[in-house]
């Protein structure tokens, strides 16, 4: 098997299972002989900010010394971006020997138990399987969807859980409140692990967490507010002060400080439990954080913006960083997937984009960008229906804008990327 052989069989499998996804990876591990017992994790779950907290804390324990595991989902450069350890992304040869190992694993499976695992499942397993062999310190671990039963579940020896900002998303797996959605992510707490919220979640949310950190017998921390102080700062640059500690960030928005609150109190909480993080490495980890798709300019002539934004509480964040940054006399493309409120989105994005113009990225499961165009019409009063991102581009340059934001979804972002860093 050669790599590309790799990622063609791992795409090969089922979405989904009649097994749970925690089970049906408990099951694949077992024939792997249980990589993940060799492993420590920080466990990471949300609707929003997973991606950057792992970056985040990943680039904190690195620079304190440890050799990190990090999974990453989706991938926004290429797959192998899924699997990194310090930062680097898995070699393509080392992709296909560990997933023809797991491949056989498989197959064992569907013998013993009458099906393969999910997609999911089986790159979850890559990872671990990777990350035992090259005998990582520490894996910082991005749920999939959810928590309870999600794939990345099987885990057992969580030093810290994170519960990023929590909000209706994946309602017809999840649950249509944001109680039931808490309690699904609340799923990867595990007993005597420390568990760090976000600080500005909802109180419902945060009613839910409180009770199973009881119910678990887990140690709670939530940043406080009061202690952040964000730095007068010049267009999309971030700067702030927590609880002492100064952070510079080369990730836009408020809501990167948050994330940031976050990953500062859970290397305090894995300092507490015995790991040599200085306040340095918390300094230099946070500034040396790169992470793409987040607000990120991609080009300056002309002017071009890539954001992964695909829910209400990313679109929220995405506009209120360009507002803050005085950037609202740019054009927006934008491209989503059919099964997310596209309309919330929408209208958090309204008031900042002077027009918009809609694509169909490239996926299956992605919304037609007339449609998409027809549910713009009562925020942005019209919308110009492109081919591909490409004519979106040609088309915002003829118009006269001073540049774009391209958003919607991290598959958007992903592709955006590809057309534009060639």
């Amino acid at each position: 098997m050669n790599y590309i052989q790799a990622e063609e069989w791992l795409h090969s499998l089922p979405h989904r299972t009649k097994q749970a996804g925690v089970e049906s990876e408990k099951a694949l591990l077992a024939y792997l002989g249980n990589p993940q017992d060799r492993l420590k994790f920080v466990h990471i779950a949300g609707t929003n900010g997973k991606g950057s907290a792992a970056a985040m804390l990943s680039s904190i324990l690195k620079e304190a010394g440890y050799r990190v595991g990090t999974t990453i989902s989706p991938f926004i450069l290429e797959f192998r971006e899924r699997f990194q350890i310090n930062g680097e992304m898995i070699p393509q040869e080392e992709l296909a020997q560990i997933t023809q190992k797991v491949r056989q694993a498989a197959y064992q499976m569907q013998q013993q138990e009458g099906e393969l695992p999910c997609e999911f499942a089986a790159v979850t397993a890559v990872a671990l399987e990777w990350f035992a062999q090259q005998q990582c310190d520490i894996v910082v671990l991005e749920t999939g969807i959810g928590g309870r039963l999600d794939a990345t579940n099987a885990v057992n020896n969580t030093e810290v859980a994170c519960i990023m900002r929590i909000g209706l998303d994946h309602t017809e797996m999840l649950g249509d409140t944001v109680e039931q959605i808490a309690a699904e992510k609340c799923g990867i707490l595990k007993p005597g692990c420390i568990v760090v919220t976000y600080p500005q979640q909802p109180q419902a949310a945060l009613d839910e967490i409180v009770v199973t950190c009881e119910e678990m017998g887990c140690e709670l921390v939530v940043p406080e507010l009061e202690d952040l102080q964000p730095h007068k700062v010049k267009g999309l640059q971030n700067r702030f002060s927590y609880g002492g500690y100064e952070g510079v960030l080369s990730l836009p928005g408020k809501h990167q400080q948050y994330n940031a609150m976050v990953c500062i109190e859970a290397a305090l909480a894995l300092w507490r439990k015995g790991w040599n993080i200085s306040d340095e490495a918390i300094y230099h980890g946070l500034y040396n954080t790169k992470f793409p798709a987040r607000i990120e300019v991609v080009r300056t002539n002309p002017f071009i913006i890539v954001d992964g934004c695909h829910n209400k509480d990313g679109a929220q964040a995405l506009a209120q960083t360009l507002k803050q940054a005085k950037l609202t006399d740019l054009a927006a493309v934008v491209g989503v997937m059919a099964d997310k409120d596209c309309t919330a989105m929408l209208e958090q994005l309204s008031g900042c984009f002077a027009h918009l113009y809609t694509v169909t990225p490239d996926n299956p499961r992605a919304m037609d960008g007339e449609k998409l165009a027809e549910l713009a019409k009562p925020f942005f009063g019209r919308a110009t229906i492109c081919d591909s991102i490409q004519d979106a581009l040609e088309l915002v340059e003829e118009d006269g804008w001073e540049g774009c934001v391209i958003c919607g979804s991290l598959y958007l972002a992903s592709e955006a990327r590809n057309t534009i860093i060639k």
